[in-house]
């Protein structure tokens, strides 16, 4: 799923190193768009296959597709990461 989805990137010529940049209360987390690959590729294969395939419609309206793709994606993920750590006192 890895190789596919940077192969489509590579052939709409978009860098698979750029980044993501989210700021929650002053602290910033970034994700490259390779890292966000490599997490959603941990996903069972349903859900690869979604992640592959809605990347190729958000490849088709071109690099802000992109863009807007990793964004929401990135978003997911980090909004996983802060509920895991979320405490309740």
């Amino acid at each position: 799923m890895v190789s596919a989805a940077k192969k489509l990137l590579q052939e709409h010529n978009i860098n698979s190193a750029s980044t993501i940049e989210f700021d929650v209360n002053g602290k910033i987390h970034s994700f490259t768009f390779e890292e966000i690959i490599k997490i959603y590729a941990e996903a069972s294969k349903e859900s690869q296959l979604v992640f592959l395939r809605s990347l190729q419609k958000a490849l088709e309206a071109k690099e802000m597709g992109a863009q807007k793709f990793f964004e929401g994606m990135g978003k997911l993920l980090l909004m996983s990461h802060l509920s895991e750590n979320f405490k309740v006192d």
